[in-house]
């Protein structure tokens, strides 16, 4: 059973790590190509989007096929979101500028280049883990050696989105 309190929690994972590896198939074949991206989540558009360049594979791999999966990961909190859905890739001047910041100058020289494309994922599924922190956590599982029972290790849910 799917709880409201349970999307908020993955919405809430997205915009915390915000740092993702977009898993897309590659094209030729079926093999899975993996790159780290800058998520922003929008929870309210039941979106997740990120700035790409259309001079990259991966706009042409979702273009074959849509399908995607986000995986965020925070491993000093322990804490965990996978989120598989459907991919498009947008030229959206309006939504490029809304999503800038500094740190997008490493890439594209500004918001104004051409070449930069709006990626839009909709999730459709998320799974996601938190723990309790890594201190607790490692004096658990630690306990658990010495006593021989299974320890909490925190929260894992698969989530409907």
């Amino acid at each position: 059973m799917t709880h409201h309190s349970d999307r908020d929690r993955v919405w809430d994972l997205i915009d915390d790590i915000k740092f993702a590896m977009l898993v897309t198939h590659d094209g030729e074949g079926d093999e899975l190509r993996a790159r780290p991206m800058h998520a922003h989540g929008k929870r309210e558009e039941d979106a997740i989007y990120f700035l790409t360049d259309r001079r990259h594979h991966k706009d042409d791999e979702i273009s074959l096929n849509e399908n995607v999966c986000v995986a965020f990961a925070d491993n000093s909190g322990m804490r965990y979101v996978s989120v598989t859905g459907t991919a498009t890739v947008v030229d959206d001047r309006a939504r490029v500028h809304a999503l800038w910041d500094p740190s997008n100058n490493a890439f594209w020289d500004s918001k104004d280049d051409p070449n930069i494309r709006v990626l839009r994922v909709r999730p459709s599924m998320a799974e996601f883990w938190a723990s309790p922190g890594k201190i607790v956590t490692t004096v658990k599982m630690a306990a658990a050696a010495l006593t021989g029972a299974k320890p909490d290790l925190g929260i894992n849910r698969k989530v409907a989105l």
